[in-house]
């Protein structure tokens, strides 16, 4: 699957991954820099952004050894770019919905955030999940019923709401976390349950294997979407495989992006955007069937969230 850049500058991508296998990206500080604790807020237990975001630590903590990371278990998006802003996390896995919004300062922030993305680092696949005996089978059939849009603080809230919006549908709408909206589902407290991340899930694959699930199709609100809020969002196949009853469903793309704030020290980034090319395939989560990770071509493809200096000056550093 192709995917554009969208980035102030291209990179050829045989040069970078020359580069990157050479192991020649050098922005990063050398072992003589004084140690340095970074925090990244990644998600839920048992969803993609947790389990990435440990990855990439353990990857940090393995190759750069004068910063020590942790990634932390949040509520994932919105919370994330809260606790950057409180200065209790260095880095945040974030939507680029989610992203846009607050760099822009709307709802659910009150004043613009001014972030720095190191990377572009995966696409997530938004699943409106029913049990697979639902008579539902559009967005439209959920009106006046109960859907959980994800925990509060959540990317999945943020983007759940604008899908209810675009599809004209008022359902009863709880905030339930991942592992509540499975339980709720299996016993028929509510009908549906909105979750990003990768194909398949663990949790929704074990509620799979007990109950059956099917995923609704999103494409229908796509333009209406895209005509309210740019091409952030985009039209992606659920790969066949992940669960038992989806087969090539059509639901709606959202790039998760690593941000920080510009305080960021640039080395810390030039590091950290180290290990996202050099250690890309040490940082596949076992939910990555399908989709697309570290793309080096889409790695700078941040959207309107610019590049940290430090990490702009690594990938032009790979570049040539």
């Amino acid at each position: 699957m192709t995917r554009r850049a969208g980035s102030a500058f291209t990179l050829n991508r045989r040069a970078f991954l020359t580069a990157a296998a050479a192991g020649i990206l050098t922005a990063g500080c050398t072992t003589s820099s004084p140690s340095r604790s970074l925090t990244i807020a990644a998600g839920e237990s048992g969803g993609f952004y947790l389990a990435f975001g440990r990855l990439l630590a353990d990857q940090i903590n393995a190759t750069q050894s004068w910063l020590r990371c942790t990634a932390v278990e949040t509520t994932a998006s919105v919370a994330n770019i809260d606790l950057l802003r409180a200065g209790k996390a260095d880095l945040a896995l974030v939507l680029a919905d989610t992203a846009r919004s607050a760099s822009s300062g709307l709802a659910p922030f009150t004043s613009a955030i001014d972030l720095r993305a190191i990377g572009r680092v995966y696409e997530n696949y938004m699943q409106l999940v029913v049990r697979n005996d639902s008579p539902a089978r559009s967005v439209s059939d959920l009106d006046g019923r109960a859907v959980s849009l994800g925990a509060s603080g959540s990317g999945a809230a943020l983007t759940g709401d604008r899908i209810l919006a675009a599809a004209g549908i008022t359902p009863v709408v709880r905030h339930l976390p991942l592992s509540d909206a499975t339980s709720a589902l299996a016993s028929g407290a509510i009908d549906a349950l909105l979750w990003s991340g990768g194909v398949p899930t663990p949790a929704l694959a074990k509620l799979d294997s007990s109950i059956g699930i099917r995923l609704l199709p999103l494409d229908g609100v796509l333009p209406t979407l895209r005509s309210r809020y740019g091409m952030l969002y985009e039209q992606l196949p659920v790969p066949s495989g992940g669960y038992r009853f989806v087969h090539q469903v059509s639901t709606i793309g959202v790039a998760n992006l690593l941000v920080g704030l510009p305080s960021l020290p640039d080395d810390v980034a030039a590091a950290v955007a180290e290990v996202l090319v050099n250690r890309a395939d040490q940082l596949v989560p076992q939910e990555a069937l399908g989709t697309q990770f570290l793309d080096i071509r889409t790695l700078i493809g941040t959207a309107d969230i610019p590049l940290h200096p430090g990490a702009a000056q690594a990938y032009r550093q790979l570049h040539g």
